[in-house]
């Protein structure tokens, strides 16, 4: 090539280059055999009245919002969110379902894994704990956050922190769920089955596989769960090496105040969402067919 033809032609502007398109994701049918759950999945798909509404809800109007899924190595896909669905096509007897296949790593995975799942209601204690640790233990492998333009301030937000961020809670509370998952199995379901409360359970994370061996045989044999305070007593004892048989059940064998569960609602304030002519049965007759309206409108949202 010549000097002169080299040179760009006066008055004449360079071609644009062109960029590449961004790929659009396709929605396409899979088989059910060919979905699998995602590896540790910490969320129960339960046979409850609202998967038999949502079983019926695909029977009749199909998948509406179709699953994410992502390849496997040894072929198949991996199921990232849609594992409540699988199962209502399964109970509908359908073949297939809508899919989004998107070629991700397992951390991104586990990521979307969690945040889609938290967004239902009526999740348990534990199922949220393992979840919380799954997402923070993703985000650590991923390394440090790249969007905090202090560097101080990147140092000091911490992986947990940001999980509780996305979640719009404390790291605190990111924490203390995450301290759940150190309960053996037996205790983790006293708490799902609101049999500890979670204050005192946050507490009885802190003992020892053996220690809380030991609180399950003390429950049994007096019939009663820990309060708050008798919790924090037997983590302080635990650190200090002085939780045995004797001292749990000194600490178990005390007079617990009774908790109150009763709510007042107040007639004065009630009196104006319903007509004057209404009797005290009438009103609190209304407001629990109005409950019970909203908490199938809630479980239909949920399985959507």
């Amino acid at each position: 090539m010549t000097e002169k033809t080299a040179q760009k032609e006066p008055g004449k502007k360079p071609a644009p280059s062109k960029k590449p398109k961004p790929q659009q994701e396709v929605v396409v049918q899979i088989s059910l055999s060919e979905l699998h759950p995602f590896p540790d999945h910490p969320f129960q798909v339960r046979e409850d009245a609202s998967m038999q509404e949502t079983a019926e809800s695909v029977k009749e109007y199909g998948v509406l919002v179709p699953a994410l899924a992502r390849p496997r190595e040894d072929g198949d896909y991996e199921l990232i969110a849609g594992h409540r669905r699988k199962h209502a096509c399964e109970l509908a007897g359908l073949a297939t379902m809508p899919v989004i296949v998107r070629d991700i790593d397992r951390d991104a995975a586990t990521i979307i894994m969690v945040d889609s799942n938290l967004q239902r209601e009526n999740i348990l204690p534990s199922e949220r704990a393992k979840a919380y640790k799954m997402k923070m233990e993703a985000i650590k492998r991923q390394g440090a956050r790249t969007d905090l333009t202090s560097p101080k301030i990147s140092a000091k937000f911490r992986s947990d922190d940001e999980v509780g961020q996305d979640a719009g809670v404390s790291g605190d509370t990111i924490r203390n769920y995450i301290a759940l998952t150190q309960l053996v199995p037996e205790l983790q379901q006293m708490v799902d089955e609101k049999k500890i409360a979670l204050s005192p359970a946050y507490q009885l994370a802190a003992l020892t596989p053996k220690e809380q061996g030991l609180l399950l045989e003390t429950i049994d044999s007096e019939q009663t769960t820990p309060s708050l305070s008798q919790a924090q007593r037997m983590k302080k004892l635990s650190q200090s090496g002085e939780l045995n048989e004797d001292t749990m059940l000194s600490i178990m064998m005390e007079q617990k105040k009774p908790e109150k569960n009763d709510i007042t609602l107040s007639g004065e304030k009630l009196r104006k969402y319903f007509p004057r002519s209404y009797t005290p049965f009438q009103i609190e007759n209304t407001i629990f067919k109005l409950l019970d309206a909203w908490q199938k409108k809630r479980q239909r949202d949920q399985s959507r």
